[in-house]
């Protein structure tokens, strides 16, 4: 079912502010330690977030989503981001190892089953998690859907969102030798992982800030520079995945496997106007996911934080604290 949302607002009110009353390092192996944090309710409705990126790490914003008196809110930075560690490392970092950290804490947490939100990057990483372990998922609460397919990636690092902004296209690809141009993901790999930390954050910075250049419909193109550790992590996790093609087994997976989530429902909140994740993808899983419902916001882009999306968000999120927890 399609629907177009209500047209956006100039301002949304999330939940208050508050904090974890759960806070661990857990050690999930390969030398990766992972952080992982607990608000709202102890006993209330279970949801984990899933962050974008890859490489985007987890912000108290993000548990400002959910009725914080009827959801137990899980919330955790991937492998080699934010609070995890070791920082910007793609050692033994693939979705697989993602998967199975996120059945790690699941079962850790005690939780039966629960509702699965993620954007962007986290919308992918949802959708092959449920995939896996369709039984441990009540719903899907997808943003910005990305299906990590092969024309995804052309469109963005390709020059297809380069066309709607020229300006920000060459300053992310000037920096690039024209000889290499025809295949920005592998020319920055190699600077991103040069082993010079001032090469490696100069291109980290120019990758972070062509994504963050597009990502709301507010913006003119104009991004200003990441700290550096945030975007040394982001830049070189995104493109390592990236360049692996999602660590998938072949292109389209995702759509392949749409079967296996057959009796999942899903919510899919999409932007009309989102450079990043264009609504094709989101349109695409739609159709072929019978018990899915696409929301179109019509004047939004990508980002978590654009007044529609959000307002779409929280409308979804109090709807389904309804649900009983198990």
């Amino acid at each position: 079912m399609d629907r177009i949302a209500g047209q956006k607002r100039t301002s949304v009110t999330l939940y208050p502010q508050i904090e974890p009353f759960d806070q661990r390092f857990l050690d999930v192996g390969d030398g990766h330690t992972l952080y992982v944090e607990q608000c709202g309710r102890p006993d209330g409705l279970p949801v984990v977030v899933l962050h974008g990126g890859p490489g985007g790490g987890c912000s108290p914003a993000m548990r400002r989503y959910f009725d914080p008196a009827a959801y137990r809110i899980v919330l955790f930075d991937q492998r080699g981001c934010g609070r995890s560690r070791p920082h910007a490392s793609v050692e033994a970092n693939t979705t697989w190892h993602l998967v199975a950290d996120i059945e790690r804490i699941r079962k850790l947490l005690g939780i039966e089953d629960w509702i699965v939100f993620g954007g962007s990057w986290g919308a992918t990483l949802a959708l092959v998690y449920a995939q896996t372990h369709p039984d441990r998922v009540r719903h899907l609460v997808l943003r910005g859907v990305f299906l990590m397919t092969e024309g995804e990636l052309a469109w963005f690092y390709g020059g297809g969102a380069g066309a709607f902004w020229p300006d920000r296209w060459n300053d992310f690809a000037r920096l690039i030798p024209p000889g290499e141009q025809y295949d920005m993901i592998a020319a920055y790999h190699r600077r991103l992982f040069s082993g010079d930390l001032m090469t490696e954050t100069r291109f980290a910075r120019a990758w972070a800030g062509w994504e963050n250049a597009l990502a709301s419909i507010e913006q003119d193109g104009v991004a200003g520079d990441a700290p550096a550790d945030y975007a040394r992590a982001f830049a070189r996790l995104e493109n390592h995945y990236f360049i692996n093609k999602g660590f998938l087994d072949t292109d389209g997976q995702i759509l392949r496997d749409l079967p296996k989530i057959a009796d999942v429902p899903g919510t899919i909140v999409q932007g009309r106007y989102d450079m990043i994740c264009p609504p094709v993808s989101g349109w695409t899983l739609a159709r072929h996911w019978k018990r899915s419902d696409l929301r179109i916001v019509p004047a939004a882009g990508h980002a978590l934080s654009e007044p529609g999306i959000s307002a779409e968000l929280l409308r979804i999120m109090d709807g389904l604290r309804t649900q009983r927890s198990g």
